[in-house]
């Protein structure tokens, strides 16, 4: 599993289109996506909107998760980092935003990679750069 994280619109995408171009054809994006579907994805672009989603609809994102390792452990999985700055007034952002931190950890701890882009640039922050 690799996970590929850092801020909003930083070149996350275009990082992994360029080095895992055979999954095009299975990425899934957290936005609109099915969540048994994704479970069989390459790649999840935008999972910390898929984890709003999960608890949208009652689902526990941490469990969905887990269940995503078990099952699909070559997955890359994209999601923005969303814990630093100004925490949010609303008590549903900051479950969510809890929840992306607690999903993120999971997948981190399981991943063989994890890869932080910013401006572009990947930093490897677990593993080698493919």
């Amino acid at each position: 599993m690799t996970l590929i994280t850092g801020p909003a619109f930083q070149g996350k995408l275009e990082y992994s289109k360029k080095h895992w171009p055979e999954s095009i054809e299975k990425y899934f994006d957290g936005e609109d996506c099915d969540y048994a579907l994704a479970k069989g994805a390459d790649v999840i672009n935008n999972y910390h909107h898929l984890i709003r989603r999960l608890l949208d609809h009652s689902i526990d994102p941490v469990t969905y998760t887990d269940e995503l390792i078990r099952i699909n452990p070559c997955c890359v999985v994209i999601m923005n980092d969303i814990g630093s700055g100004v925490i949010p007034i609303e008590k549903k952002d900051r479950v969510w935003r809890e929840a992306v931190g607690r999903c993120g950890c999971l997948i981190a701890e399981h991943a063989d990679r994890v890869i932080r882009v910013m401006c572009g640039i990947p930093t490897a922050l677990k593993g080698e750069l493919p």
